[in-house]
């Protein structure tokens, strides 16, 4: 079979970075959706993506569709042929409703059963028809994050659709989309290429943009970007800042990388090292450059998207753009030094946070009697309270300086910086800028316990009085980040072992919001399902989770170690034992009317009765003793002495005996089983 390379090309005006890696994974899984649904199987796909254009390659396509073969059972064999083997009315009924001769049935084994079958062939349609029907369907089913209209309302893309190039080998696949027709033709790079290129065929795509300076696949754009950067860095003899983020975002924006340097006047390294990167990084897209010891040093490192005849004109620019940047942070700097952080906390009373939840200062206060709360009841000295109270008062105080201003993405390491400058403790400082942590799942934690009561304070502020006027998440909508805020609330307490009872912090929260009951109970289970998901995330089964949240849910730090202790013994033979026999007494009570949890000890006639009575009277007070003080190995420990009495007890006893009151008798003694299981969370449901 002849087997032919496809190329599609979607060209537009320039598509955001962010949607690159995205779209390079999206148009892949849509189109192994399509061609499998369309029985089309090829032997591999590639995607590309540079600002103008999107490319999905398909290697080895065969001429046609595979052929299909589908087997539509019908009557039993023996009412579809007499015992002549001449077929009945059902038989002739069904294979004409098949489309298919009588005489074409065959007879197959369905579970013990022979039925008549018709077996339908269809053949394959060429694999160019298939495809002027599967590509058009691919784009459209792309939906970026943003999307916009343009002359077509009916058709949506991430900017609007230039060209489309398609072809088989050499053949072009005439395609629509919209109001654009496919051909050969695509475009080079905007300024150095020509503007229109006749592709002859597939295989020579990659080479004739590679000419017209448009690097398409994107790991050699990237090679060719971090080489040139390497050049750079012995150039100027530093080490450029490679952010994942920051080389991902320069990547998307070029299509035939051109790196550069510039300087800038060493008076600005005076600035805060943060405030520097992030003008240069997160505004210019400049990557900063520092010395061997980690310094900034008074360089930062571009990447064009042309080759001037005339570099030094591109480095003067750019120089130009970041020096006024520059300029505007160190005025900032200035002048926002010139009053100590603690005198813009009055500020933040002009700041409304929510109409019906006050302002910011009024947050704050809330947040702050929470944090004092938590390290309260964390056992903090008095010391320690009171950096965290001061630490507290001023947390927000950074935003309404005019660095934070400009700058959002600086609070907290501006409140830091300011903190230090106006003579506060250093401690209090870092708490300013740790109280934003973990930024993202995985992020790093604060180093000091003041910061991470900062954030739990001010998190959990947000849950309930989000709650209370209605602002919760629904569906993908979060508005407020409360589903992060949760996240963010387990992560600290998880990773800096602080074990917070949550529903009694939830009852402090609410205390200063006056919160309904009824909001109350809705956070408790807003914390639950997110505690939930986390747990589920760490690799923990879904009954192992039950159960730590059915015993533990308001103490995520207990919830986690009761999880980790439970997982260490599942797949030990008496854990296993212990839970068939958890599954066995709930079985065995449900059908039966409900039973006191004593028993007489005289009518405890057999060894095994007696002996799993004896267990249970000294392993109760055990498990309560355990579960009081969040012993969780020891439980699990305590839990392994119970496995072998009630096993043996269903080995070598009779429940329900005919006898009425030894039958009652031992259904009271496993009614006292059933409460201690469930005193542990309901073990039963650890069954696999």
């Amino acid at each position: 079979m002849v087997e032919r390379d496809l190329l599609f090309e979607i060209g537009t005006e320039e598509i955001p970075a962010r949607f690159a890696s995205w779209v390079l994974e999206e148009i892949l899984r849509l189109a192994e959706a399509e061609l499998n649904a369309a029985h089309l199987f090829v032997g591999g796909m590639e995607s590309f993506a540079t600002p103008r254009r999107i490319a999905l390659f398909l290697r080895k396509v065969p001429e046609r569709q595979q052929d299909t073969v589908q087997e539509l059972r019908g009557p039993a064999w023996n009412q579809a042929f007499d015992a002549n083997g001449n077929p009945t009315n059902a038989a002739r009924g069904f294979a004409r409703s098949r489309n298919v001769a009588v005489e074409d049935l065959i007879q197959k084994n369905v579970g013990g059963v022979d039925y008549a079958f018709a077996v339908t062939r269809t053949e394959g349609c060429l694999s160019r028809d298939v495809f002027l029907d599967v590509l058009p369907r691919i784009v459209k089913r792309i939906v970026f994050p943003k999307n916009m209209y343009w002359d077509d309302p009916s058709f949506r893309f991430a900017r609007p659709v230039r060209w489309l190039l398609c072809l088989w080998g050499s053949e072009v696949l005439p395609l629509v989309v919209g109001k654009y027709t496919a051909g050969r033709t695509t475009h080079g790079h905007r300024f150095m290429g020509q503007k229109t290129l006749e592709i002859p065929d597939a295989k020579e795509y990659m080479d004739i943009l590679y000419d017209n300076y448009v690097i398409v696949d994107q790991r050699k754009r990237k090679e060719k970007m971090l080489s040139g950067i390497a050049a750079l860095e012995k150039e100027i003899g530093g080490k450029a800042d490679l952010s994942q983020e920051l080389i991902e975002e320069n990547l998307f924006l070029v299509e035939y990388p051109v790196p550069f340097y510039g300087t800038f006047d060493q008076s600005y390294l005076d600035i805060p090292a943060e405030a520097l990167t992030t003008t240069m990084g997160h505004h210019q897209r400049y990557f900063p450059v520092r010395d061997a010891e980690g310094k900034l040093k008074p360089f930062f490192i571009g990447v064009s998207n042309n080759r001037a005849s005339n570099m030094n004109v591109v480095r003067e620019g750019n120089e130009r753009v970041l020096r006024a940047r520059l300029s505007d942070a160190s005025f900032f700097w200035k002048e926002d030094q010139k009053r100590p952080l603690a005198s813009r906390v009055e500020e933040l009373r002009t700041i409304l946070y929510q109409e019906r939840l006050g302002s910011v200062y009024d947050k704050v206060q809330r947040a702050r009697a929470l944090a004092l709360e938590v390290g309260r009841r964390l056992g903090l000295g008095e010391e320690d309270l009171l950096l965290l109270g001061k630490a507290a008062a001023i947390s927000k105080a950074d935003t309404v300086t005019h660095m934070v201003y400009e700058f959002p993405e600086l609070r907290g390491i501006m409140g830091r910086e300011y903190a230090r400058r106006s003579g506060e403790p250093e401690r209090v400082a870092r708490a300013l800028q740790e109280q934003y942590l973990p930024v993202f799942a995985g992020d790093r934690l604060p180093t000091d316990v003041l910061g991470a009561l900062l954030g739990i304070g001010d998190r959990l502020d947000t849950i309930v009085a989000c709650h209370k006027v209605g602002l919760e998440p629904t569906g993908s909508q979060d508005p407020y980040g409360l589903r992060r805020a949760a996240r963010c609330i387990n992560e600290l307490l998880w990773g800096m072992s602080l074990d917070v009872d949550m529903k009694e912090m939830v009852l402090e929260a609410s205390a200063c919001l006056d919160i309904s009951p009824e909001t109350i109970e809705r956070v408790y289970e807003f914390l639950r399902q997110r505690a939930t998901v986390q747990l589920r995330e760490k690799g923990f089964s879904h009954a192992t989770v039950t159960i730590a949240m059915q015993v533990a849910w308001q103490r995520p730090l207990q919830a986690l170690r009761l999880a980790e202790s439970f997982a260490t013994v599942e797949q030990e033979a008496w854990f296993d034992g212990l839970v068939t026999a958890a599954v066995r007494v709930r079985n065995i009570l449900s059908k039966t009317t409900a039973m006191p949890p004593e028993w007489n000890e005289a009518l405890l006639r057999e060894p095994a009765e007696r002996a799993l009575a004896e267990a249970v009277v000294k392993i109760v007070p055990e498990v309560e003793r355990t579960l009081a003080i969040c012993a969780w190995n020891e439980l699990t420990h305590v839990l392994s002495q119970l496995e072998p009495a009630i096993t043996t007890f269903f080995e070598e006893t009779l429940v329900m005996a005919e006898d009425e009151e030894l039958r009652r008798n031992r259904l009271c003694l496993l009614s006292r089983c059933h409460e201690l299981f469930l005193h542990v969370g309901d073990l039963s449901r650890l069954k696999k």
